[in-house]
């Protein structure tokens, strides 16, 4: 039986995934969803615990909650991805967008922010195991990539300006080599999440910090950017000839931001609806928060409402635990 409202189930080979949480209500709901979409799924519930059961056995994937006892859950991902690629999503009951980006970098592949729908969470770690899985069936290719002083090499995973090796995260190193692959070309930031991360949503905020990061460490004045432009009511566009006009640092305009005057970072935009309400008008089971409402077969499915985030249009609450 098929994760409900999670689409065309995965086959029963779908893969093992490692659940790391130490709520033992949430970490049943999250395994009992995967395991109905076809995933076999073990179970711990702390860092040392997860690296253990990593090392006699190496998932596929493993679903990680960033606050877990002893060791954080960004200690674990860097120890994990230490070991060898492994696909990670994290789990976070932080609404500070700094953390989340802060999980992204230390090799993250996607998060979700409690509380959650496990039925949201099935399809995003389908979607994160399909990409995983694709990039390993493709032989690297061999190139470098120019623009200006800048020159990527995406096999090797290195980037470097004027001869010095530039320290990107994965996230940057990422979003830096689709723009050299597409010089020229403006991107808004919905565009930018789904072609560069293949997130189909999430929040847009995400990249606009990535956009400033990557350029407070290739552009001379990141105030007054010469490479990542930005292209007010579009969105971002790298000048392959690092070719100045690109105004002040701040958002795309047209997106409910900041003053093109200052290049201030304004606020988020309208953002994308999350799936956490059906066309339908039913509640979407969530967990984490306050409490939990078992959301499978025989639980009341009852949720809580929460208020509209400003920044991103999705629904949201404060999360005490």
């Amino acid at each position: 039986m098929g994760a409900p409202g999670a689409g065309e189930p995965p086959a029963a080979s779908a893969g093992h995934v490692l659940v790391v949480d130490d709520d033992p209500t949430v970490a049943e709901v999250v395994a009992g969803y995967l395991e109905r979409a076809g995933f076999g799924v073990d179970r711990v519930a702390d860092g040392p615990a997860a690296l253990a059961r990593a090392a006699v056995r190496r998932p596929d994937l493993v679903v990680l909650d960033l606050m877990l006892p002893g060791m954080d859950g960004l200690e674990v991902c860097r120890r994990l991805r230490a070991e060898g690629p492994v696909p990670v999503i994290m789990l976070t009951a932080r609404g500070d967008e700094e953390d989340r980006i802060l999980g992204l970098e230390v090799g993250a592949d996607d998060y979700v922010t409690k509380p959650f729908s496990p039925r949201e969470l099935v399809l995003r770690v389908t979607s994160v195991l399909r990409r995983s899985r694709a990039a390993a069936a493709r032989e690297p290719v061999p190139e470098t990539l120019r623009a200006g002083a800048l020159r990527a090499e995406p096999a090797a995973h290195r980037a470097a300006k004027n001869g010095t090796e530039l320290a990107l995260t994965v996230r940057e190193f990422d979003l830096l080599v689709f723009f050299l692959r597409h010089p020229g070309r403006a991107f808004g930031r919905e565009e930018l999440m789904r072609e560069v991360w293949g997130w189909d949503f999430g929040d847009l905020s995400t990249v606009t910090v990535h956009i400033r990061r990557l350029r407070a460490k290739i552009e001379d004045d990141p105030a007054r950017p010469r490479l990542i432009q930005t292209v007010w009511g579009v969105g971002y566009r790298l000048e392959a000839g690092g070719e100045p006009g690109g105004g002040p640092a701040g958002d795309p305009g047209g997106e409910g931001v900041g003053d093109p005057r200052t290049g201030g970072s304004g606020t988020g935009g309208p953002g994308i609806a999350g799936p956490r309400t059906g066309s339908s008008g039913t509640a979407n089971p969530r967990i984490g928060g306050s409490g939990i409402t078992d959301p499978r077969p025989g639980g009341s499915g009852i949720t809580n409402p929460r208020p509209g985030d400003p920044r991103t249009g999705n629904p949201r609450t404060t999360d005490p635990g």
